[in-house]
């Protein structure tokens, strides 16, 4: 099925107040301290310090947090005159359930003297249209900021109270304030062509369609394919309500129609954060763009432009070999630039000049960082860059030469903290897929001494955060003396089959035999095995985590390996009954058109490899289970398949939170529970903090049942 992304016994003061401010953060919602949201010039001038799991958690963000998240729109806006960007910064506060967010402006010359015109504002998470349904999947907003032509004004979207609006601000900082009244959430603004109006995006039929929905429960709902259980115990809203594009003017707030020119200025399209492919248009209109090489929606991009006589030219080379995240024209519309992934599994990135035509494009830079959200300013690109072991930050890059400078940092308080040693590996599974994964050891690592080790999937880009859907920290697990594995998974298994059509012909290839998951398993056992060679970490010591499709490759190697000894996941499961059942009309129908047998056949032989449930007798390692409340319905057949049948299994669930969870307070929690729950089973070291005696009674008790072989680390 395809799924469309701290040291507590050397500090246990530190520890036991991370934890208190976790349960703080929960039950007592304060306002926000937001006052260090800018850093001071003094952050990176501290001794040097291990890590924690708060410096993860309270990281300012620019642009979507995942590294993984090629493909979307920029989150930076350059001023007309190409000397000064604005962006969204964003820090996660647990402590008041929320997050610190301002409209920031720095300059892209000499210092970089940020300031923040605009304060305020609540996190937004997008939504997306599943089995013709619209559902929230937790994933942040990605806000771009527009200057208007005169350089006086910036527009960009605020949500207040539970609902998104257009702003504008003034750019030296002197006033900011709304300028829609929508009754529902604006999803896109800007500039008109004169620069007198804000064009802005919305679904205005979504009040007609909620409204039918309230006032057919009056006569109860019809129990039908709008239904999602798991979600919530009404219909949902169709995804087929229209956009609607409208010019307001900023001044009097009057709204009208937008223009068929205004309408070209703002998406039209789906706008949940699904990858474009990249297009540009150069100053003498010539078009350039990307298309799939065959009608396989797995295909590689190739790429395509108008040259300076007005033919179609494609670019034949080897170095336009798909994996493009970024086209841009230069600035007087002769030569194209372009950014792709490249090299082993598409681990590095590089950066290519071409004249349309058929000169060989140049590549002016190759870099293991992972460069996102890259523009043109002035004659530069202005890029976010991050990698292993650096946050994200702004950096200029010189197209012509490759050149890169720093422009911002946001986290300069990273340069006075200690992170282990990172390593990339290398390698392939059983069928020949190119896979990777960075191997994190802790800070001092002593070579010879046998470690425990994390498993964290499934994207493994940029910094380490916590995996997808960042909820393993990774380098907090370092610090506290583990081997963290972090896996880039590989490409589908129906990638290079033939008579690929659509997804859901990717979908019956991947899920036939359980082709997709062993193809998943082979590369994680592969490269597991390839550390355990080295005789860095102890086999009888390894810990699995996931969410989403790297929960399912945990699961699946729980069932078909004996390789790990304790696990956690993020959501959970697919089984014989309760996936056709809490998923809801939409879901079992889509699970049967990928060839998986209704609720009320008996089907063991197809699901033995896959269901927990089924298999729970020999699920004897101890199973976290963290999950959202839109989700965990999903899990009980396996929570309670394992629970009869004694086997350590603990499940917790979290309110208003989505696929992926996005409140601070929460990934607090789950962060400090995560690092508890591995220390316990694979250290055996309990915190002794008075307010978790609880939690290790249960697990001491659950110990205490296991088999004697499965007890001891």
């Amino acid at each position: 099925m395809v799924t469309s992304p701290h040291l507590r016994r050397a500090f246990p003061r530190l520890a036991t107040l991370v934890a208190l401010l976790c349960l703080v953060a929960m039950s007592h919602p304060a306002v926000a301290a937001c006052e260090d949201l800018l850093p001071t010039a003094q952050a990176s001038r501290h001794v040097a310090r291990a890590v924690t799991a708060d410096d993860l958690l309270k990281l300012r963000d620019i642009g979507q947090p995942d590294g993984s998240m090629f493909g979307q729109p920029s989150p930076l806006g350059i001023s007309p005159d190409g000397r000064q960007a604005a962006f969204i910064l964003s820090r996660a506060d647990p402590d008041a359930n929320r997050y610190c967010r301002a409209l920031v402006v720095v300059n892209l010359s000499g210092e970089p003297l940020p300031r923040i015109v605009d304060r305020g504002g609540e996190m937004m998470t997008n939504s997306t249209v599943a089995r013709g349904l619209v559902v929230d999947n937790g994933f942040p907003t990605l806000v771009t900021p527009f200057w208007s032509p005169d350089g006086r004004w910036i527009a960009y979207l605020r949500r207040d109270r539970g609902i998104t609006q257009a702003w504008r601000a003034r750019s030296d900082g002197s006033g900011a304030q709304p300028v829609t009244r929508s009754e529902v959430d604006v999803e896109a603004v800007a500039w008109s062509g004169d620069g007198r109006g804000i064009v802005y995006v919305a679904l205005p039929g979504r009040i007609a369609a909620q409204r039918r929905i309230a006032q057919e429960g009056r006569d109860g709902w019809l129990y039908d394919a709008r239904f999602a259980p798991n979600i919530a115990p009404r219909p949902l809203i169709s995804g087929s309500v229209p956009r609607e594009a409208f010019r307001v003017d900023p001044e009097t707030g009057q709204v009208s129609p937008a223009s068929d020119a205004e309408r070209s200025l703002v998406p039209m399209e789906d706008l949940s954060g699904s990858a474009i492919p990249p297009s540009a248009v150069s100053v003498d209109g010539r078009r350039a763009w990307t298309e799939h090489s065959d009608v396989s929606p797995l295909s590689p991009l190739r790429l395509l432009a108008i040259d300076s006589t007005g033919h179609r030219v494609a670019c034949r080379s080897p170095r336009c070999d798909g994996g493009f995240t970024g086209l841009w024209w230069a600035r007087e519309g002769k030569e194209l630039r372009f950014l792709r992934r490249e090299g082993w599994a598409k681990g590095q990135m590089g950066l290519y000049r071409w004249t349309p035509g058929p000169a060989e494009p140049q590549r002016v830079l190759l870099t293991d960082d992972v460069l996102l959200g890259c523009t043109p300013a002035g004659v530069s690109l202005l890029c976010t860059s991050e990698n292993a072991v650096m946050p994200r930050r702004l950096v200029s890059i010189d197209p012509r030469s490759g050149r890169v400078q720093p422009v911002y940092d946001p986290n300069p308080e990273f340069a006075s903290i200690r992170l282990g040693k990172v390593e990339r590996l290398r390698w392939r599974n059983d069928l020949g897929l190119e896979a990777w994964g960075d191997l994190v050891l802790p800070p001092g690592y002593q070579p010879g001494t046998k470690l425990p080790m994390i498993v964290v999937q499934y994207h493994s880009d940029g910094f380490l955060r916590g995996g997808t859907g960042d909820e393993y920290p990774i380098h907090a697990f370092a610090a506290r003396g583990f081997a963290v594995l972090s896996i880039e998974r590989p490409a589908f298994f129906a990638e290079a089959k033939p008579g690929i059509r659509s997804y859901a012909d990717v979908n019956a290839v991947n899920g036939k035999g359980w082709a997709e998951r062993r193809s998943l398993l082979s590369s994680l056992v592969t490269g597991v095995n390839m550390v355990i060679a080295r005789a860095i970490v102890d086999p009888a010591r390894i810990g699995i985590t996931g969410l989403s499709d790297g929960a399912s490759t945990a699961r699946f190697a729980l069932i078909n390996t004996r390789l790990f000894a304790a696990a956690s996941i993020s959501t959970c499961c697919i089984e014989p009954r309760s996936v056709m059942t809490y998923g809801g009309i939409g879901y079992a129908d889509a699970m049967r058109a990928m060839g998986y047998p209704p609720a009320t056949r008996d089907d063991p032989a197809f699901w033995r490899p896959y269901s927990m449930a089924l298999n729970a007798p020999a699920m004897d390692r101890p199973l976290l289970m963290q999950l959202a409340d839109e989700e965990y319905l999903l899990g009980l057949e396996t929570f309670t398949a394992l629970r009869d049948a004694g086997q350590p299994v603990e499940m917790y669930i979290f309110p208003g939170e989505h696929h992926i969870k996005w409140q601070p307070a929460h990934r607090c929690a789950i962060y400090e529970r995560n690092l508890d729950w591995f220390q316990f089973w694979l250290q055996s070291r309990v915190d002794p903090d008075p307010a978790k005696a609880a939690q290790y009674q249960r697990w001491a008790a659950m110990r205490a049942q296991m088999r004697p072989a499965a007890s001891s680390p």
